[in-house]
């Protein structure tokens, strides 16, 4: 068990066993995402491959209430642990476990509803009505599990063991893949035996977190008469407005899957969904690097560091924007190659959705760290409201915009990119200096090294691209690594002696820092 006694610490020790659980789970997120893409489109066809990503975006509309819960109780809970109040720590996790359990057995039938109308609501491919009832019950089933299992896992959270939670993730991953495989070979490909594969799997998931967070915190028990009424009159009020913070962005950054299968239909939809997963390959990128922090900033608000709070956002900002440029650059610079060598010459054509989809993140996703202060103050009303209305003017700007512009889903993707530019480059950051009584600008300056970055290595794909035409695979890996390696290269001159490098450094095992 981890019992932080000092931030640093905390960050020093178990932040590399973070990082290191957070790669791997990414890498077999990535894996996974890359090879079933392919797989579902050549086994189910575009069209109905597009009802996956639609069931699993519209699962997080169902499980806005419990997923904003959970956010809300991290914060206290995470405080009473580290201060060793355990029984308050109880009351707390009773409050939220039962709660939370309630709330769903409310929605239960609402979900019923959901799943059975859901071949009325959008274009489902002829024959495929019972199979797609059955994939959205089992998808939103299983993330409603995978939600009220959080209630254990913030426990986990609570001591800084991201490294376990994303050792769970990647099981989760893991056991929805091979089912998936399984169930196709045995039988035939099929929608619903992707829905029983995510319910497996996030029940597998559930027992797991069970498990560990009893090993990794023995002090929390359940017991029906800790639940509190006047404690989940507390977590409501907070978890009210990160409610209506999550619509928002929900409105921003799932909303656009709806919208273009109602607007196009099903064979858009699937195209649109193919440039979706990249995106969404990049936010996993971004919430990898980010949840390594979100334990240490609220470790140095509970100690009250807030400069140490403020200088570690900032230099967050600036190396999450330039990680992430990375992978922007390269996967916008060699689009055509990467969308013909995955899924097939056919779809070369929306390599512009995704110049659009991914170019606008490197500005967008780095920011997401400063919404961790707002938790840690329980300044949450105001970006609430906020983000709610930008999400509504996204949905309408959504609507609109491809049909003025004639731009058809492309329009969709432009809508998004400046909304959410509008709401996460502007408000977030200025709304954050107000919270913590520092100049407008102090978080501004962060944003660019990113921006500039995702230009340079865009523009060098470009050109390598026009010097020596990229065709194969041996040929792509090679630029990768090439582009790769004078990048990182050049990120080590460029943070020479800043506290950028002290972060980097601290995020490496000890061994290898040593090397270094």
């Amino acid at each position: 068990m981890l019992n932080s006694t000092d931030p640093q610490d905390v960050f020093s020790k178990q932040v590399p066993k973070n990082l290191t659980a957070n790669i791997v789970y990414f890498i077999i997120s990535l894996a996974s995402g890359l090879f079933l893409v392919p797989y579902f489109i050549n086994s189910l066809g575009v069209a109905s491959y597009a009802m996956i990503p639609l069931a699993t975006s519209f699962t997080s509309y169902v499980n806005l209430i419990t997923v904003s819960l959970n956010t809300s109780v991290s914060r206290p809970i995470t405080i009473e642990l580290q201060k060793e109040e355990f029984k308050k720590a109880n009351v707390t996790f009773n409050t939220a476990l039962f709660g939370t359990l309630g709330i769903i057995l409310l929605i239960l039938p609402i979900i019923l509803l959901l799943s059975y109308y859901s071949p009325s609501f959008f274009e489902v491919p002829s024959n495929q009505e019972n199979a797609t009832r059955l994939l959205f019950l089992g998808v939103i089933i299983a993330f409603l599990l995978r939600a009220w299992s959080s209630n254990f896992g913030v426990s986990i959270f609570a001591y800084n063991r991201l490294d376990i939670l994303n050792i769970i993730n990647a099981i989760n991953i893991l056991v929805q893949v091979s089912l998936i495989i399984l169930f196709f070979k045995l039988d035939s490909p099929n929608l619903a035996y992707i829905g029983l594969a995510y319910l497996i799997a996030a029940i597998v998931a559930f027992a797991l977190t069970v498990f560990f967070s009893r090993r990794t915190n023995p002090h929390l028990k359940i017991n029906i008469k800790d639940f509190h009424r006047s404690k989940a009159n507390e977590i409501m009020e907070m978890g009210g407005w990160v409610i209506i913070t999550q619509i928002g962005s929900l409105l921003f950054l799932q909303i656009d899957l709806i919208v273009v299968n109602k607007l196009f239909g099903t064979l858009a939809g699937g195209e649109y969904s193919i440039a979706f997963m990249w995106s969404s390959v990049l936010r996993t990128i971004a919430s990898v690097l980010i949840s390594i922090l979100t334990p240490v900033i609220l470790t140095y608000y509970i100690r009250g560091k807030i400069e140490e709070l403020i200088n570690l956002a900032k230099s967050a900002i600036k190396l999450t924007g330039l990680a992430l440029a990375l992978p922007i650059g390269f996967i916008c610079g060699f689009a055509p190659q990467l969308l013909s060598l995955w899924v097939g010459p056919e779809f070369v054509k929306i390599s512009p959705l995704i110049l659009i989809m991914l170019s606008h993140l490197v500005i967008n996703l780095p920011v997401m760290l400063l919404f961790d202060i707002n938790i840690a103050y329980n300044k949450v009303r105001t970006p609430g409201i906020v983000t709610f209305w930008m999400g509504v003017g996204n949905f309408l700007l959504e609507l609109t915009l491809p049909f003025i512009t004639g731009w058809g889903y492309y329009g969709v993707a432009v809508a998004g990119a400046i909304v959410l530019t509008l709401n996460n480059a502007i408000f977030i950051p200025w709304y954050t200096t107000k919270i913590l009584g520092i100049p407008r600008t102090t978080f501004v300056s962060s944003i660019f090294p990113g921006v500039l970055a995702v230009f340079i290595i865009t523009g060098s794909c470009r050109l390598i691209n026009f010097l020596v035409p990229v065709s194969g695979l041996g040929a792509l890996v090679i630029s990768g690594i090439i582009v790769t390696i004078v990048y990182m290269v050049s990120i080590w001159v460029f943070t020479k002696e800043n506290i950028e490098r002290q972060i980097i450094m601290s995020m490496l095992p000890s061994t290898i820092r040593y090397r270094l």
